[in-house]
């Protein structure tokens, strides 16, 4: 299982990378380099909460951030619009 620590970022309605429509309620992710398709365990280090998303589209595309959520997905951790940010554990589970 591949693990990364870093900062975790909401971000909200825009065409993915893999072609698929952007669902604010589902529980999907971007990330650099991981495989569309795959799921990702990502944890939020402040309070423990956790949620499993499947990668979709690529970013972050700002220096030192790891994943950027959807709205729904990022609510289950803890992630807000007011807060945007928090450090985050990833782990690859494919």
């Amino acid at each position: 299982m591949e693990t990364q620590h870093g900062v975790a970022s909401l971000y909200t309605d825009r065409r993915t990378a893999s072609g698929e429509r952007f669902s604010a309620g589902a529980f999907t992710a971007a990330h650099r380099h991981w495989p569309f398709g795959c799921l990702v365990r990502c944890t939020n280090l402040h309070n423990g909460r956790w949620v499993v998303v499947r990668v979709n589209d690529r970013g972050p595309h700002v220096r030192g951030r790891v994943i950027d959520l959807t709205p729904k997905a990022a609510s289950m951790i803890g992630l807000t619009r007011s807060n945007g940010l928090c450090q985050v554990r990833i782990e690859r589970f494919q």
